[in-house]
C-alpha cells in the first residue's frame, strides 16, 4: 500500500483541515505505520507508466514558484528503469530550460499521469536529476524511443519516493486520434461493404430490360 505519498504531502496544516472537515480519522487509519519509507513501484504502476504518451511534471524555482511542463512522445517514452527509478529523454525544444534549471537548485518533482479513456490518474513525487548528452551519451540515447524523430539533449532520471492513485470522479473521457480510429474501423468497414452492395444493386437495376418475347 502506498503510504509515503501522503506521509510527505499531509503537512500539519493539511491534517488540521482534514480534522476540521471530518476526513482525518479515515486517513489516519489508512496511513498507520507510515515511516517515510518510499512507496515501492509495483507492476500496476510500471505498467501504467509504460502505456502513457504524455504526462505533466512540476518543479520549483529558487523563488518558490511552481512550474508545470507537459512532456510527450510515443507511448512508453517514460520508462521504468529499475527499482523505483524512472526516466525519459529530454528533446530539443524552445530552449527555455526552466525545468532543468529548477532541478539544479531543488531536485523535487511531481508527476501527473492521465489515462483519459479509462479515467485513471497516477500521481508521483520524487527526486530528479538531469544528465546531459555530452556527459553520458549512452544513458541518454538508451531512453530514446526507437524511430522517433526528435533530437535528445539530455535525460531526466527520477527516483520515486511516493505515489498515489486518484479516484475517477470528474475525469472527462478523452480519446486520441489512434484510439478513435481503432474504435470506428469496424464501422467504416461495414459502411464500405454496404456501399459496395448498394452499388451492385444499383448497377443491376440500371440494366436495360430485354425486348418483349425474349427470355
Amino acid at each position: 500500500m502506498a503510504q509515503n505519498y501522503r506521509h510527505i504531502l499531509f503537512s500539519d496544516a493539511v491534517k488540521a483541515l482534514q480534522e476540521e472537515h471530518g476526513s482525518r480519522a479515515a486517513y489516519l487509519k489508512m496511513d498507520a505505520g507510515a515511516d517515510g519509507t518510499p512507496d515501492r513501484l509495483t507492476d500496476k504502476e510500471t505498467g501504467f507508466i509504460a502505456l502513457r504518451d504524455s504526462f505533466y511534471m512540476a518543479s520549483v524555482n529558487a523563488d518558490g514558484w511552481p512550474y508545470m511542463q507537459h512532456r510527450g512522445g510515443p507511448a512508453g517514452f517514460l520508462r521504468h528503469i529499475a527499482g523505483n527509478r524512472i526516466g525519459f529523454a529530454d528533446y530539443r525544444g524552445n530552449k527555455q530550460y526552466i525545468s532543468t534549471a529548477n532541478l539544479a537548485g531543488n531536485d523535487r518533482v511531481s508527476l501527473f499521469l492521465m489515462d483519459y479513456p479509462n479515467r485513471d490518474r497516477l500521481k508521483l513525487v520524487g527526486h530528479a536529476k538531469s544528465v546531459e548528452l555530452a556527459d553520458d551519451p549512452a544513458a541518454v540515447t538508451a531512453l530514446m524511443p526507437a524511430g522517433y524523430r526528435a533530437t535528445p539533449e539530455r535525460a531526466f532520471f527520477i527516483d520515486v519516493i511516493g505515489w498515489e492513485w486518484n479516484c475517477s470522479q470528474h475525469i472527462t473521457p478523452r480519446f486520441t486520434e489512434a484510439e478513435i480510429s481503432a474504435a470506428v474501423r469496424p464501422m467504416a468497414a461495414e459502411i464500405n461493404q454496404l456501399r459496395a452492395e448498394i452499388a451492385a444493386l444499383q448497377a443491376g437495376r440500371d440494366q436495360p430490360a430485354p425486348p418483349p418475347g425474349l427470355p
